[in-house]
């Protein structure tokens, strides 16, 4: 079942969800973050049934998120790497997992940690200003009408917003 489509919607977050927003997209795009580039592995991890599998990872390579390459001829085998897009979409992953660590974690804590490769610790995600390298809060971001704003509700209700870089009446 198709839900209605979010891509005409004036909003970056919807058009996102769009591309990502089902169940398992994300969770292909973590383990592809992790290394997993075969079907069965994908399967395996996901415990999906195979043609919801087939249908998510087709979506991922129409969006170009996911290229798919052929590694065996007889009988036809295909891998799943990330594109520069999909690779993109990492900060995401990693802020819902950050979270689901913070607010959905079990009783025993997070299943994951993030460990910065280069010093050894462990990690959380943070949002930096790039401008003045700052750690950015809630509390300190004000979304503003951006060069594809439309409509003046969306620009009003922005006047007033907290919500971050974007706002969905945006």
């Amino acid at each position: 079942m198709r839900l209605t489509s979010l891509s005409e919607m004036n909003c970056s977050i919807a058009r996102t969800l769009d591309v990502v927003g089902e169940w398992w997209t994300l969770l292909i795009v973590r383990d592809a973050l992790r290394g997993a580039t075969r079907f069965d592995e994908f399967r395996e991890s996901l415990g999906m049934a195979r043609g919801v599998l087939s249908s998510r990872l087709h979506k991922l390579v129409d969006q170009g998120i996911l290229e798919r390459r052929q590694y065996l001829e007889h009988p036809p085998r295909y891998e799943y790497t990330l594109t520069e897009k999909g690779r993109a979409l990492a900060p995401l992953i990693r802020a819902m997992m950050n979270w689901g660590d913070t607010w959905a974690a079990g009783p025993s804590g997070p299943p994951v940690v993030l460990i910065h490769e280069p010093c050894g610790h462990t990690m959380q995600p943070l949002s930096i200003c790039p401008h003045c390298r700052a750690e950015v809060h809630t509390d300190d971001v004000l979304s503003t009408p951006g060069p594809g704003a439309t409509s003046p509700e969306a620009k009003a209700r922005l006047r007033t917003s907290a919500l971050g870089p974007e706002d969905p009446g945006a």
